[in-house]
């Protein structure tokens, strides 16, 4: 059974496959009452989102996006919920996404060329720059096109991951400080690993955390599609433990990941909206 809040989507201004007109169509059928569109290092979506939501008074949203973040050992993705996209840090730090991730896809095309003899027309690079958030699974749904692979998957590991596009992603402190100073409350998304990632060891997820928190972070993604309802609870008790606020998400991406809506564990099992704390900054 679907929850009636899922603070953790994604349209076609990135990664996924559902405009933010279907995914508010989608939100309303199954009877959610509070969502976030958190788009991979952009923004774009959720402004959308918002105008759209203004005629629905009985929905509430949070405009989100999800940073793509590093530390000095690790990568983590980092969710920014209810950010004033006006503030100057967050802007910065927006900003910096976007520019590594237009870097990144450069990198990409000039390595497929170089390696591979893959070649795109100018038009076919037009069309991929404007996507807001341009990522691999747009370059895979290309080559794909192209007869280079059957799935994107495929398409994924046997080209794109072969680049090494070096240092991508913002730095983490960086994201949450800017989230917390545009007045968002900054979350871990996934803390035990996403969705086609390996899972997180118990000694490498405490490190990680602890150096998120000394930078500042002030959620846990807790309930998450991925993770059965017992692992959910053990990252809920590690939040309050912590005095971290406790969000849940589905990380939907559409038919990219197959992942529905309002699903806030590997079960399915309904979750109560005061289990998600962070909505009391809402």
């Amino acid at each position: 059974m679907p929850s009636q809040i899922d603070l953790h989507l994604h349209s076609n201004a990135s990664d996924g496959t559902d405009s933010p007109e279907e995914i508010l169509e989608k939100v309303k059928a199954l009877g959610l009452k509070v969502f976030a569109l958190t788009d991979h290092d952009t923004i774009t979506g959720a402004l959308k989102l918002k105008d759209l939501v203004k005629k629905n008074s009985d929905l509430k949203f949070i405009p989100g996006i999800e940073f793509s973040c590093r530390t000095e050992k690790n990568k983590c993705h980092i969710l920014g919920l209810n950010y004033n996209h006006e503030h100057p840090a967050f802007k910065e730090i927006l900003a910096a996404g976007n520019n590594l991730r237009h870097e990144k896809f450069f990198k990409r095309i000039d390595f497929l060329r170089d390696r591979f003899n893959i070649t795109f027309t100018a038009q076919e690079i037009e069309d991929l720059l404007k996507i807001p958030s341009t990522g691999k699974p747009h370059l895979a749904n290309l080559l794909i096109s192209k007869g280079l692979a059957k799935t994107r998957p495929e398409a994924i590991e046997n080209f794109i991951d072969k680049a090494k596009t070096g240092n991508d992603k913002v730095n983490a402190a960086d994201a949450i400080k800017a989230v917390k100073n545009s007045g968002g409350i900054s979350v871990w998304a996934h803390p035990l690993g996403g969705e086609r990632e390996s899972e997180l060891s118990e000694k490498d997820f405490y490190f990680l955390l602890d150096e998120l928190i000394s930078y500042g972070l002030q959620g846990l993604e807790c309930y998450y599609s991925k993770y059965d309802f017992q692992k959910c609870q053990w990252l809920e008790q590690i939040a309050k433990q912590k005095n971290l606020f406790i969000s849940g998400g589905s990380d939907s991406h559409g038919a990219n990941k197959n992942i529905p809506i309002g699903k806030l564990n590997a079960e399915n099992i309904f979750v109560e909206s005061n289990l998600l704390t962070v909505l009391e900054n809402f």
